[in-house]
């Protein structure tokens, strides 16, 4: 099946819910958020990010979804964080988390006044999305040990990651 990379818009609120649910359901950790905390104010909450991209089919269904902000901090103003990308279990493997990252990452090129890092944090547990951020090109720039918590009350370090522009 076939699928768009757009920007995202308020009638997106729903499908963002919906991928971001799915992901989450999956497997503990692969994303911060439990299902329980994907809410339609989460969703508003990624519509109003700095950048927002959906992965929709030609039905309009969302299958994924990346969003991040430009830190407001004039230090950092530079810099694009807080990046979370979700794409539903049924759909990874097929290209649609890379090109995601690949229309946010030729946005944040092109975006004034101009962004020259954009960073990520990945679980450890998580090391497919390891291997698709360092495809992409981000390197490795710490770890925080012991970051995240998962339900069975196991701790999960986090994989700092970043790419400079």
């Amino acid at each position: 099946m076939s699928f768009e990379i757009r920007p995202a818009t308020v009638d997106d609120r729903d499908g963002v819910v919906a991928v971001h649910k799915a992901a989450a359901g999956v497997m503990a950790g692969a994303l911060a958020r439990a299902p329980d905390e994907i809410t339609p104010a989460y969703a508003d909450y990624a519509l109003a990010s700095d950048i927002c991209l959906v992965a929709v089919e030609a039905d309009g269904t969302v299958v994924g979804e990346i969003h991040a902000k430009r830190e407001t901090i004039a230090l950092f103003a530079h810099v694009l964080g807080g990046l979370t990308v979700a794409v539903h279990p049924e759909r990874q493997g097929q290209g649609i988390g890379s090109k995601l990252f690949e229309a946010l990452i030729a946005w944040a090129r092109a975006a004034r006044p101009e962004i020259l890092r954009i960073e990520l944090a990945a679980g450890a547990g998580n090391p497919g999305a390891v291997r698709l951020y360092e495809r992409l090109g981000f390197q490795h720039e710490g770890r925080q040990v012991a970051r995240g918590r998962l339900p069975d009350g196991r701790f999960e370090d986090d994989i700092l990651m970043g790419m400079l522009l």
